[in-house]
């Protein structure tokens, strides 16, 4: 371990303090959904499954990587360029909590585990405004999928 922090700063605290924080909104949510007696769900069926799934996809590049959500990263983040259809490549900057933050809000895989237990919590809570909420992001998901279709069929046209 002494090699590792020798060569990479890594902030150890900041990702204490983020799981800290995604804890305690799961157990929040949990404390939620028994006192206003909706429970844990017996089983989630696959369609909320796979369109939870995709919007999670959606919505966490959205947030890491969408030029138009670029002020929500500024602050813990360092533009480095144009990255594809839309995105950019950011660098996570500063130091402890900041740099935690940052090297979250720059990882779609990372914010994936909070966007997706938004949605399992919106499920539970509040059920038909999540799946309207997930419906629109696997729509965009899908969009997304057909243009860049249609782009490399018009390439190769």
């Amino acid at each position: 371990m002494d090699a590792v922090q020798a060569t990479e700063h890594r902030p150890l605290a900041g990702y204490a303090a983020l799981t800290a924080t995604f804890l305690t909104a799961v157990a929040g949510a949990a404390v939620l959904s028994r006192a206003t007696g909706r429970g844990t769900p017996e089983r989630i069926g696959a369609g909320d499954v796979v369109m939870m799934g995709v919007a999670t996809h959606k919505l966490a590049r959205l947030i890491s990587k969408d030029r138009a959500t670029a002020f929500l990263r500024a602050p813990f983040t360092a533009y480095q360029g144009a990255s594809g259809q839309g995105e950019v490549e950011e660098e996570p900057r500063g130091e402890g909590a900041r740099l935690a933050l940052g090297e979250l809000l720059v990882c779609p895989y990372c914010l994936g585990q909070w966007v997706s237990a938004g949605f399992a919590a919106g499920l539970v809570l509040a059920p038909r405004q999540t799946r309207l909420i997930a419906a629109t992001y696997t729509a965009e998901a899908i969009a997304d999928f057909l243009q860049l279709a249609y782009l490399a069929a018009e390439k190769r046209a």
